[in-house]
């Protein structure tokens, strides 16, 4: 069955069909630049295929056209791109620039003929990879993937590239695509190490349908040789004019840096490669992920487009969303928001208020769609009549912040994602890195603690900002203080920040306390952290998955994937820690995927891994303990009432409106909550397992000398309690006063007889 299915393949592949390989006219490209530039008018195929023999490679009488070593732009669009560019609404400076004639296309990024196999993303396994030799574990093959990073000290098993053992012209990198698959390029890189500088110049490519005999990527009659690296971070992109259909690739180098005697032969590639039906299920062992069932806009969106995108929803669902901006970018861009509520616009009494915040930095991009995909999903499933949706958005007021640093992405959009690097886009248009930007209070708690000698004395919640933070010649980002304004201004009792790059969920401390590289640094709420981690992490159906592999340098599956911040690495700064110390937030990070900037093809598979971990951590704003305090005798709300748990030293404080919310694991905690002015007041507040919290409300009644002021200021008189209450306070302080001075009369008597004497 294999024999006849090999043999339809090769006929329909050598007539052009339409069905199983499809051609790039090539009026629809603009080529930047290239290395041999092409005379033919459309890109042809090459089958190493041949019917009823699998050993012998054939090829197509097509003539080779030369090859690429750097990418097109297409100048057309997808259907669902031009609907949405058409229908985009323009600012004044868009209206302006379509006027201008003719025309410019917007610069966007290299659209793929076809996507990665999954190098980068572990979608291609590390059985599937080898190699002609290699210098040592933490050197082979399995390491030879793009953007994978390296651990600090060379010689592990973490490093940060496939490096040859031998250094001559007849090493390679193989990799086993499992199925028929067209190859149309190669992505290369150097070597990532702190210490060693190894990246290959040029390089050839073979194929292979047995991985026994080889065919030559060909230039015309001679045998291809692309351009590699001249940095070992900057992706190089080498495009085939003449893509190939087989199973097996190979990287061939040819030169390379060679420092002396040390230099070696190190890469990190990524291959790109449409797969061929396989109608006969000659590979069942290569299953494809599930994709996910959701009708949503799985693609990459710039920021006219994610704007585009939040006012279609908006547009669907007008009564439970509303699009704010807290701020604007360096460059100006807009910081949108989408609130998602039963009455949008207004903090409604014992509500409690949830943010995402994704796109801090600007290339990792997964937080940013998967939060776009989750304003649709919501929208879509309130509709429906989704209860769990229903339940969330009625009872919780939440917040969705896409992008942090647009400009960042925008500049790692423009590369795309296959070769934007790992660093392009990170910082803010300043090159800030705004996960290092936020006030610094963890030096000024642990600095007050050193100098306390009072425990009780202490501060423990609300730490105010350093007056040299705030000043107009510090350095700090614009979208850093936009954000600080947001959390000020509104409530916020749970938080999370979405990143890329890795798999876990890191919870406060960030920031260690003698400033070590790594060191366990816990909170006062360190059970619930935890807990609230590995909400996350149990749910996601990568980071859960047992058998999955470690993305760069650290294994957290040992760590049930979620660790301490700061025993990772040390990041003074960090929002999780602002939040936790100067507002009533808790907040943990999420780093979503080993791929910052995953293909759009690989969208949907992410948005299936993270819907469910995305639901069920925004219910956990439920957990714990919440109440209103309030005046005894007018009912009033009281704003800013201290409310502290017994043995967990951080306080929280309570909302205008006199509400408040204490995340808290299950179990028996004894409250007491004081105000100014106010009587404090305790009681003990049981929290269950279930999923809502335990209601815990306090009357606080005002000390005697605030309530005379407040009944004499208005011209009233009295009450009889009080009164008798003044008269026993009087009585008192007569006592006080009377015993004080018989005490100076005894002494002064005392004084004078021993004068006497």
């Amino acid at each position: 069955m294999a024999e006849v299915f090999h043999f339809i393949l090769f006929l329909f592949l050598n007539c052009g069909s339409f069905a199983l390989v499809s051609t790039r006219p090539a009026d629809h490209t603009t080529v930047v630049s290239s290395t041999v530039e092409s005379d033919a008018t459309s890109s042809t195929t090459v089958s190493l295929f041949s019917a009823g023999n699998t050993n012998t490679p054939n090829t197509t009488d097509s003539p080779t056209t030369g090859f690429r070593t750097s990418y097109s732009k297409s100048t057309t669009k997808s259907p669902t791109t031009a609907k949405h560019q058409a229908e985009d609404s323009h600012t004044t400076a868009d209206k302006a620039a379509s006027r201008k004639e003719p025309k410019e296309e917007e610069e966007g990024p290299l659209e793929l003929e076809c996507p990665p196999l999954g190098l980068e993303s572990l979608k291609v396994k590390d059985n599937q990879l080898r190699a002609s030799s290699y210098k040592r574990r933490g050197l082979g093959p399995h390491r030879g993937r793009l953007n994978i990073q390296s651990g600090i000290e060379d010689g592990d098993i973490y490093d940060g590239a496939w490096c040859a053992q031998h250094k001559d012209k007849e090493q390679w990198l193989e990799v086993d695509a499992r199925r028929l698959t067209r190859f149309t390029g190669v992505v290369l890189q150097g070597r990532s190490s702190i210490w060693s500088w190894d990246m290959v110049h040029t390089y050839k490519v073979q194929f292979s349908n047995d991985s026994v005999v080889w065919k030559p990527c060909l230039n015309g009659t001679e045998e291809a040789v692309f351009e590699g690296n001249k940095d070992t971070e900057t992706p190089v992109l080498g495009l085939f004019d003449t893509s190939v259909v087989a199973r097996y690739i190979r990287i061939n180098p040819q030169t390379w840096y060679q420092n002396g005697t040390d230099g070696d032969i190190c890469l990190r590639a990524e291959v790109l490669g449409c797969a061929l039906p396989d109608p006969s299920n000659v590979y069942p062992w290569q299953t494809e992920p599930a994709q996910s069932k959701d009708k949503l806009d799985f693609r990459h969106h710039n920021y006219k487009e994610m704007r585009k995108l939040m006012k279609s929803v908006n547009e669907e669902c007008p009564d439970i969303t509303r699009i704010y901006s807290i701020g604007k970018s360096y460059t100006g861009l807009k910081l949108y928001v989408m609130e998602i509520s039963d009455n949008p616009g207004k903090h409604e009494l014992g509500e409690p208020e949830f943010r995402y915040v994704a796109g801090m930095h600007g290339n990792e991009v997964l937080g940013r769609e998967l939060l776009l995909n989750l304003m649709q999903h919501m929208c879509q499933e309130y509709k429906r009549g989704d209860q769990r949706v229903v339940q969330l958005v009625k009872e919780t007021r939440i917040h969705l912040l896409p992008s942090m640093n647009p400009d960042g992405y925008e500049m790692a959009y423009k590369k795309g994602s296959e070769l934007a690097g790992w660093a392009l886009g990170r910082y803010s248009y300043e090159g800030i890195d705004m996960n290092h930007n936020f006030a610094d209070l963890n030096s000024v708690m642990w600095s007050a603690i050193e100098l306390q000698t009072d425990p009780t004395k202490l501060i423990n919640h609300y730490f105010p900002i350093p007056e040299q933070y705030t000043s107009e010649e510090a350095f700090v980002a614009s979208e850093t203080r936009a954000v600080i304004d947001w959390m000020q201004n509104i409530p916020f009792v749970l938080s999370a920040n979405l990143h890329g790059g890795e798999l876990v969920v890191t919870y406060p401390y960030d920031m260690t306390r003698d400033w070590a590289p790594r060191e366990h640094t816990p909170t006062p709420d360190e059970s619930f952290f935890r807990w609230l981690a590995t909400v996350y992490a149990s749910t996601n159906q990568v980071m859960s998955n047992p058998d999955r592999r470690p993305c760069h340098n650290k294994d957290f599956l040992r760590y049930n994937n979620i660790i301490n911040g700061a025993d990772w690495h040390n990041v003074p700064g960090s929002m999780n820690d602002f939040s936790y110390l100067h507002t009533n937030c808790f907040e943990v990070t999420v780093e979503l995927s080993c791929d910052k900037f995953p293909h759009a093809s690989e969208l949907p598979v992410e948005w299936q891994n993270n819907r469910e971990s995305l639901l069920v951590y925004m219910e956990q704003v439920h957990r714990g303990i919440k109440g209103v305090v309030r005046d005894k005798d007018t009912e009033a709300g009281i704003p800013d009432a201290i409310i502290k748990v017994d043995d967990i030293d951080h306080h929280i404080r309570s909302a205008a409106d006199g509400d408040y919310w204490r995340l808290l694991n299950p179990g028996e905690y004894h409250l007491t909550v004081s105000a100014e002015g106010y009587v404090p007041s305790s009681r003990t507040c049981q929290v269950m397992y279930d999923y809502y919290p335990t209601i815990c409300d306090f009357r606080l009644a005002k000390v005697p000398k605030q309530s005379l002021k407040e009944i004499l200021s208005k011209g009233g008189k009295l009450p009889k309690d009080l009164q008798l209450r003044l008269r026993q306070l009087r009585l008192r302080k007569l006592r006080v006063t009377t015993k004080t001075i018989n005490q100076r009369r005894a002494a002064a008597a005392a004084a004078r007889r021993a004068k006497r004497v």
